[in-house]
């Protein structure tokens, strides 16, 4: 039996308040965990997003389920501004400036991977997660290495073990993260204007 005009209506609606619900629940687990961690409070989450705590267990049986869908979108985010640099006129530029998004998206994370890892999904999730970021990266590196922007013996895993290294070194002080990944990326040379002729 076909149903009636009202009854998808009412449906259609449903399902795009459900999906904001989701959405919003999604956004405001991402700013507290990165204000406070993991172990953020699953009330404070459903308190920012405007909802009661019923909706956010409906939508997510587990704090690691909401957990992952928060990694995933923070993946998904840096992917897609990886993709949409690919076709910035300054390959080298492009790719500093993802760069820097995969800093400040590590220090985001404060905790979320380990915390994930020690889930059924976790060794996936992270091998998944890691292989997206490696290409789209490469990519970005490719690119720059083939417009003569970049070192060509540099390699993306290389440039991804020094943001981890960077991301762990200033875990208590984040602010320091973005100068030391512009001292890995201008590298030690004097300005051109300071050296002796």
């Amino acid at each position: 039996m076909k149903a009636s005009p009202k009854l998808s209506s009412d449906r259609e609606t449903l399902r795009a308040d459900a999906r904001r619900n989701y959405d919003r629940l999604v956004a405001a687990a991402s700013a507290v965990v990165a204000e406070r961690g993991a172990e953020a409070s699953l009330e404070e989450i459903a308190r920012r997003a405007r909802v009661g705590s019923a909706t956010l267990h409906r939508h997510f049986a587990s704090r690691h389920a909401l957990l992952e869908a928060v990694f995933e979108d923070r993946v998904q985010a840096l992917c897609t501004l990886g993709t949409d640099l690919l076709s910035h006129p300054e390959p080298g530029a492009a790719l500093v400036t993802w760069l820097r998004a995969v800093v400040a998206h590590a220090a985001a994370n404060r905790g979320l991977g380990a915390s994930l890892m020690a889930g059924a999904r976790g060794a996936e999730l992270g091998t998944s997660s890691h292989r997206r970021i490696r290409d789209v990266g490469g990519a970005l590196l490719t690119r720059a290495q083939g417009e003569r922007a970049t070192d060509p013996d540099v390699a993306i895993d290389d440039l991804l073990q020094l943001l981890n290294a960077i991301s762990l070194a200033t875990e208590a002080e984040p602010d320091r993260a973005d100068r030391l990944l512009t001292i890995v990326v201008t590298g030690l040379d004097a300005p051109a204007a300071g050296r002796e002729s």
